[in-house]
């Protein structure tokens, strides 16, 4: 019951900073004052430097264009870095070795679109100095990406006509001096008072209990930790992440890490309702990711802590629930908890190791990430959602037998077509990519993985299957957490993931502001008696229908044949 009880009054607290947090982020977006706008001068510097007019509103594909072409040349410049390892002149006390050409392709791709998918453990497998230029540098441009693309977006959803969508630049700035990097400089503090390390020398030997030496790891760890949940990024500075006694070491640093990644996620859902003066209409979709959340925690911290079924008939005391993959320091309630919380946040860090959680625990964990709309990443957590948003407003039309309208704004087929093709990209992209790893696996395994399939999938039967849709799924989402039983990094593994990674990242954040840009130029119709109210319990609840449906129809059969399959045969 305790823990239950710490669980609840960490979500409230979560809510609270959230909605406070939410304020800010409008004034930062906005024309309000920011408590931290006496760093403009900062500001203005950089974009001198840059010779970048941040005051000079730009069109929706303008500010696309902008976003991609900086996103590519952070790719080029973080694959550089990668494969060029061995000869770091500094920070790199370990020898850290180069990486191949493909598993740096996936690792460059994983951290500029906010994913992490990881390939190589993490402190041994790049140089403080990646760790800081590529690392650390990617989850605060990618988060900033995500921050500002949501700035655009609600930017053409006020009650206006013009083509103008604001500055990419200027919020993206915006969004680490006066967001990321304050609360990330507060939370590095708080682990580092904690023993979390945060320094440049390399390996240290410790004498274990039974007399025995064991290299230990160090490195420049807390600032990343710090910036990959606030930025909901979720990569690990160890390969065990947030379930490595140095990366979390007690159950104060659990809350401060599980809550960090919550905040920004929430705090943009409010700052939609203040920086457009709909309070309601916040309220009410923070209302509907808040069921679909609690939806998915609930039963995980109920199924964690009763235990494995095929354990339970050995007779085998279960009373701390679950406990397989998971710290003894933390319990089943925290770690399920934290399991689905970093899968519908898009987080991808890892308390506990999810190859471990029982089938429908696992069931739940997929499907948070293939819904990505409850709360889901900085940024592009409610883009995901808007599209929902655009297809329930545009059935409830039909339903009533009027033209759809959003925000005083008419709903038509451009914007309808783009809304379809995005929200089934990601059905197409989970399951082509597990269908062609199933097919090769039957059929000429040394394709996906080196040797025979028992080489690189570590779990047969039902599992198995669920190994490579989680890695498609999580790929997808721009998740980065796994269920770690397989062995992928293999040119198959890497190329594929940084294929879906791109396509999963860059079209749904092209497809919401494409939307939007359609929408700020057409002319504005006041609210009547007869416009559809978007705000309201009924519509929220039509909302959840559409989110349901779709990810029903389009995911149900593959997770039978997974999870489902699995829990029915224990």
């Amino acid at each position: 019951m305790t823990e239950i009880l710490a669980i609840v009054i960490m979500f409230v607290l979560i809510v609270v900073i959230g909605y406070f947090l939410g304020k800010h982020v409008a004034n930062v977006y906005g024309e309000g004052k920011s408590a931290l706008g006496f760093l403009a001068p900062l500001e203005n510097f950089l974009f001198r430097i840059a010779g970048i007019d941040a005051k000079r509103e730009m069109t929706w594909k303008e500010n696309i264009y902008a976003l991609l072409a900086i996103n590519m040349i952070w790719f080029f410049w973080g694959m550089g870095v990668l494969l060029t390892q061995d000869f770091h002149p500094f920070w790199n006390p370990d020898g850290i070795a180069s990486m191949s050409p493909h598993l740096a392709f996936s690792t460059a791709i994983s951290f500029m679109v906010n994913c992490d998918l990881q390939h190589y453990y993490g402190e041994s497998g790049v140089s403080y100095l990646s760790q800081i230029v590529v690392m650390n540098f990617f989850m605060f441009t990618s988060a900033a990406t995500g921050m500002a693309a949501f700035a655009i977006l609600i930017n053409g959803l006020r009650n206006r006509t013009t083509d103008r969508l604001g500055n990419f630049f200027g919020y993206f700035v915006k969004s680490i001096t006066r967001i990321l990097l304050p609360l990330s400089t507060v939370v590095a503090v708080i682990l580092v008072v904690n023993g979390t390390p945060a320094t440049f020398e390399g390996k240290e030997t410790v004498y274990t209990l039974e007399g025995d030496t064991l290299p230990v790891f160090r490195g420049p760890a807390a600032p990343m930790i710090a910036i990959k949940h606030l930025g909901t990024n979720g990569g690990g500075f160890f390969a065990a992440n947030s379930a490595h006694p140095l990366e979390n070491p007690n159950f104060l640093t659990n809350v401060v890490e599980n809550t960090a990644q919550m905040i920004i996620p929430i705090a943009l859902v409010f700052a939609l309702g203040f920086y457009l003066d709909r309070r309601r209409l916040a309220w009410t979709v923070f209302g509907v990711m808040t069921v679909g959340f609690l939806m998915l925690v609930i039963p995980t911290i109920m199924l964690e802590s009763g235990g494995n079924p095929a354990i339970a008939k050995l007779g085998i005391d279960q009373s701390l629930g679950s406990a397989e993959g998971k710290e003894v320091r933390f319990g089943a309630v925290a770690s399920g908890f934290w399991a689905i919380s970093t899968t519908v946040i898009s987080t991808g860090s890892v308390n506990n190791m999810h190859d471990s959680l029982t089938p429908l625990s696992g069931l739940l964990t997929l499907l948070a990430m293939m819904i990505n709309g409850f709360y889901g990443g900085v940024g592009v957590g409610f883009e995901n959602f808007f599209i929902y948003l655009v297809i329930a407003v545009f059935i409830s039309g039909l339903m009533v037998g009027r033209t759809p309208e959003m925000l005083g704004k008419k709903i038509e087929s451009r914007e309808v077509k783009i809304a379809i093709l995005v929200a089934f990209l990601s059905p197409f992209l989970i399951l082509a990519g597990t269908a062609m790893t199933a097919w090769f696996a039957a059929n000429n395994a040394a394709l996906v993985g080196y040797g025979g399939t028992e080489a690189w999938l570590y779990n047969p039967s039902y599992h198995g299957f669920s190994d490579a849709l989680y890695e498609f799924t999580s790929a997808n989402a721009n998740n980065g957490s796994g269920f770690e039983s397989l062995g992928d990094n293999t040119p198959w593994w890497n190329i594929a993931t940084g294929v879906v990674m791109i396509l999963g990242r860059f079209l749904p954040l092209i497809g919401p502001v494409a939307i939007a840009g359609l929408m700020a130029r057409k002319k504005y119709i006041p609210e009547s008696a007869g416009t559809l109210q978007i705000d309201t319990l009924t519509f929220g609840v039509m909302i959840f229908a559409v989110i349901f449906i779709i990810n029903a129809l389009s995911f149900f059969p593959a997770l039978a044949l997974g999870p489902l399959a699995e829990y029915f045969s224990l």
